[in-house]
């Protein structure tokens, strides 16, 4: 068994509860060697760099062998490293290095789907209807005359059916296979106890080697209702809210897989964590997945996804709080990751876009829980929306018949250095897999690192005060304006954001600390600008 980090105050115990982490989309990181892809050892290289933003954790999108039909979330192998992104001695190293950091290392696992490209697949789609080899997959016969029908109107969250048609090598056509997802990702039936098998060993495999958790892919979704019965027409088919039911998402029986799981994890030394990506907009359907049986955390999409308006911020920060509390579970935050539109355009782009996203990013980590941060953000980088057409390669591209453009522009090649073109993700004369702008020279941490205004900066300045400063798990809200949200954590530490376009004058004795914009501040009164947050010390 590997070696975890050295217990600390920021990563001993229970460390997932408070902790910053990163997530590292591996393919756009760091390239080492000059393909064009980023890679472990790139990683590896550049580990020092978050351990001086002051991460406490990586988590790490998949690396394992797969076609890359949905960006490595098609997994052929779960036991071996993509030859495109090293091997697992690279693994290896780079988890070492990671560790000798004081980096906790969280991987993804992705139970819902395998890739087309695995060994089961490829012998299911070998065998007969009806045969053991499929009995690990949703396949069903076709309705209609001929079975030319799909067996549901289920649709894939990637556009076009759920279902695909399989044919013998003859052209003859025969059963269909459920995909919620891309046509190449075959979803898994989890009634079948080789499946449950399967991925237990697959969780020990990592866990023997190091890892300190698991991000858990459409972790809502692995069980449907064996009925298969179809979707109301007009209900959104992505997600959960309070009003919506899916055959397929949030079904009982996930907690049961959970609940397994998180006796395995247990077994092992160095509070080994999981989390959830359950796209759930709904605070106490989510908190049922936080069980103290169950897993240990899930991201807050309800949080991703709400407006830059100061109640309704207020109404998911507080209903976070109260379900996840209820179980006894830290709630998360997160403003970005690599399936949505960077926060930087979301909110509105430009100077007004960033400028919110900076104050937003002091909220963010102000509030007790854990926080969730996407490579690049804290750079300030916004969304890619002009990529070539040709460029693209998300397989919602082509599944939406070329209108939807997919989630290209949040996954492109980080800028490590000013200079040209791709600035420091590879060598000057590579060629990424997705073009790299030109503007984001000027945006490169080598051009952010001696600002002390710059973005970088500012979160690097927020994550020290931050370990400082929120020891108190409570939170309370003091007197505000509209367009005002004031945060209290304990007695010492105050964070006020005005969402409002207008200064406002606010009674708030102390010193200040750290600022997203420019703040006056003088005899206990603060002046504070639209779209910016403050930091004080009461």
């Amino acid at each position: 068994m590997q070696p975890t980090p050295a217990e600390s105050p920021a990563t001993g115990g229970e460390w997932w509860r408070d902790a910053v982490i990163y997530q590292v989309y591996v393919r756009s990181f760091a390239d080492s060697n000059d393909d064009g892809d980023g890679d472990l050892a790139g990683i590896a290289g550049r580990l020092p760099d978050l351990a001086s933003l002051g991460v406490d954790a990586i988590w790490l999108t998949p690396f394992y062998v797969s076609p890359l039909a949905d960006g490595g979330y098609d997994v052929a192998d779960y036991r071996d490293v993509d030859p495109r992104f090293g091997t697992l001695a690279d693994f290896d190293a780079m988890r070492e290095r990671a560790h000798e950091l004081g980096l906790r290392v969280i991987i993804d696992i992705v139970p819902n789907h395998t890739s087309s490209a695995h060994a089961w697949f490829r012998a299911a789609a070998a065998a007969a209807p009806g045969s053991p080899e499929r009995a690990r997959y949703i396949f069903r016969p076709g309705t209609g005359p001929g079975g030319d029908e799909p067996p549901n109107n289920w649709r894939s969250l990637f556009g076009g059916s759920a279902w695909t048609r399989l044919k013998r090598p003859d052209g003859t056509p025969e059963e269909w296979y459920l995909h919620l997802f891309d046509s190449e990702q075959p979803d898994l039936d989890w009634n079948h106890p080789e499946v449950r098998a399967e991925f237990a060993d697959v969780l020990r495999f990592w866990l023997d080697r190091g890892v300190d958790g698991f991000r858990i892919d459409v972790a809502h979704g692995m069980v449907k209702d064996p009925a298969l019965p179809d979707v109301a027409e007009g209900l959104p088919t992505e997600l959960i809210d309070a009003t919506v039911e899916l055959p397929y998402f949030d079904q009982d029986g996930v907690h049961d897989i959970y609940r397994e799981w998180r006796a395995i994890t247990d077994e092992y030394s160095g509070n080994r964590a999981m989390v959830a990506e359950a796209w759930i907009l709904d605070a106490e359907r989510v908190a049922r997945y936080l069980r103290p049986d169950e897993l240990h955390q899930s991201f807050n999409f309800e949080y991703l996804t709400a407006p830059w308006d100061a109640a309704a911020l207020r109404a998911v920060i507080d209903s976070s709080l109260a379900a996840n509390g209820a179980v006894g579970a830290p709630s998360t935050w997160v403003l970005s990751n690599h399936d949505t539109v960077r926060h930087v355009t979301r909110y509105g782009g430009g100077a007004q876009g960033l400028r919110r996203a900076r104050a937003a990013a002091l909220l963010m980590l102000a509030l007790p829980g854990s926080a969730y941060l996407y490579q690049g953000e804290e750079l300030g980088l916004p969304e890619v929306t002009d990529l070539p057409e040709e460029a693209l390669q998300d397989p919602t591209w082509l599944r939406s018949g070329r209108t939807e453009r997919g989630r290209d522009g949040c996954r492109v090649p980080l800028p490590w250095s000013a200079g040209t073109a791709p600035f420091g993700f590879g060598a000057a004369d590579s060629m990424p897999w997705l073009p790299v702008p030109p503007a984001w020279g000027a945006l490169a941490r080598g051009a952010q690192e001696a600002d002390p205004g710059s973005t970088l900066s500012l979160y690097r300045e927020a994550l020290r005060l931050r370990r400082e400063l929120t020891a108190a798990d409570t939170l309370s809200w003091g007197a505000a304006p509209e367009d005002v949200l004031v945060v209290h954590r304990g007695a010492g530490f105050v964070c006020a954001v005005n969402l409002g376009g207008d200064v406002v004058e606010l009674a708030l004795p102390g010193e200040v600390l750290l600022s997203s914009a420019p703040v006056e501040a003088a005899g206990g009164v603060v002046r504070l600008p639209g779209d910016t947050a403050v930091w004080l010390r009461a």
